[in-house]
């Protein structure tokens, strides 16, 4: 098979950045073969036979927040201290588990997904196990159909007690998880009302979880009265309501919609979305497949649609990872980074989730981006104020300050692909390996100034470390 040509090695790291983290450097061997290939391979590794993520960092099921309601009764303050501490510890190892599993996974697309749906179905939860289960959830159900998805996201003890379902209770309504089920993981605002809300919270009466994380449905405390939502009357369950959403077209609009934003533009084509949406809809939202579609279409390949979106904090983190073959001695190190960059995992600033887009980059934080690789790959520091001061929750990860992280990269490995008989011809393959966007002339000139062409090997750290603390590293 003959090499691609330079449009088509674009568009296969088009693919890798969109629907993973960049091409795994292990992987550039493969580089030459067409992109439906790339695309069968990503679609294969994250296969159904795929396991969940081993993210069990709670051992015989021993629930921190049980442990603290416990101390709190007590009069011993040391112990009570203990048990936050502990409950800290164990947030941040997950936070870490995590991070490693997209590093070094296979499943990238599933774990894109996964980290999709993690700022979908935003939740802060504290006990660790309840956060782990929830994020399995999201990984095993990543690509398969949404209904199931969302039910189960629905009954999962994290997000039950994080909108405060506990408190629902028949003849005492809260109204919390019935509003944000509709308003931010299936309709959208404006396609509903307030006493579809009011409804919708009575049918959700009942629904709680014990102290084991499992779903339990308390009948004595639903309301089993008749109801009327969106024009429907009977004795509604929270099943009910669930199902009647997702028979709405509207539904499946909202959430292809989000995904293209995330993976595709900040704007889509109406005709476009309507398209999509519709075979969404009736393939009875297999995610898979619409994904698929997505990657499968030539409007995605196209030069106008490549570099226009700004990577959040987790995938610049795990795409230098990745590209780069990186390990890191101490991984708990890219704690405080995540703080700093605006994206800590399992910590999203509210139901909402992060905002994305153009809030990534203000001025402190693109210093932070471009500082990054001297501080994983060199010897760099980065004296910065995280942006969410007073957050208690988050003050273990430290305030500020990024000291050297000494992350080793592969750069061996890396200049036995990527060197070529010139430095500028090295400059090339490693800009489209590495940029979505290409180079200034003006830049071009200045990373090859500055490049050490003593060997090979030292001429491609210096190119990559240049490359990768460009702006356009911040694109994908």
């Amino acid at each position: 098979m003959p090499p691609l040509s330079e449009t088509q090695r674009q568009q296969v790291m088009h693919l890798y950045r969109r629907a993973g983290f960049g091409l795994p450097l292990a992987q550039v061997a493969l580089l030459d073969k067409p992109w439906p290939f790339h695309l069968d391979k990503l679609l294969a590794d994250s296969g159904p036979a795929h396991p969940p993520a081993d993210l069990r960092i709670v051992t015989e099921n021993e629930l921190t927040l049980v442990r603290l309601a416990k101390a709190a009764k007590g009069d011993n303050d040391e112990e009570k201290k203990e048990v936050v501490k502990d409950i800290l510890r164990r947030g941040k190892e997950l936070n870490i588990q995590w991070m490693q599993q997209m590093a070094a996974s296979p499943a990238l697309l599933r774990e894109k997904m996964t980290l999709f749906w993690h700022g979908h179905f935003a939740c802060r939860q504290l006990n660790a196990f309840f956060a782990q289960n929830l994020n399995n959830t999201l990984r095993r159900l990543a690509l398969g159909k949404f209904g199931d998805l969302l039910v189960a996201v629905s009954k999962d003890a994290a997000m039950l007690n994080f909108l405060n379902n506990k408190q629902n209770r028949k003849g005492h309504p809260n109204e919390n998880f019935a509003r944000e089920v509709m308003e931010l993981f299936t309709l959208g605002r404006g396609h509903y009302s307030e006493t579809d809300i009011k409804e919708a919270a009575r049918a959700f009466t009942g629904w709680q979880a014990d102290q084991a994380g499992e779903f339990v449905f308390r009948r004595f405390a639903h309301d089993d009265g008749s109801k009327t939502f969106r024009g429907r009357t009977g004795k509604f369950t929270g099943d009910d309501i669930l199902a009647m959403i997702l028979e709405d077209r509207q539904t499946a609009r909202f959430i292809t919609e989000k995904i293209y934003r995330f993976f595709v533009g900040e704007t889509a084509p109406a005709d476009r979305l309507a398209d999509l949406a519709a075979g969404f809809y009736n393939a009875q939202y297999d995610i898979g497949q619409l994904m698929r579609r997505i990657f499968s279409a030539d409007w995605f390949y196209a030069e106008a649609g490549r570099n226009t979106l700004i990577k959040s904090p987790t995938e610049l983190l795990v795409g230098l990872q990745r590209q780069l073959g990186a390990t890191l001695p101490q991984p708990d190190g890219l704690l405080p980074v995540q703080r700093v960059l605006g994206q800590v995992l399992f910590f999203p600033p509210n139901v909402a989730g992060w905002p994305g887009g153009r809030s990534w980059i203000d001025s402190s934080t693109l210093v932070a981006r471009t500082g990054l690789p001297a501080v994983l790959f060199a010897e760099g520091q980065l004296d910065l104020q995280a942006k969410d001061e007073g957050d208690v929750a988050l003050d273990f990860l430290g305030r500020q300050g990024l000291g050297p992280l000494r992350a080793k990269a592969d750069w061996a490995g890396l200049a036995a692909a990527f060197a070529r008989p010139t430095p500028a011809d090295t400059l090339q393959a490693l800009a489209t390996y590495l940029l979505a966007a290409p180079l200034s002339a003006t830049n071009v000139r200045l990373v090859l100034a500055q490049a050490d062409t003593s060997s090979p090997e030292r001429l491609v750290r210096s190119l990559v470390l240049a490359l990768t603390s460009q702006p356009e590293y911040q694109l994908v």
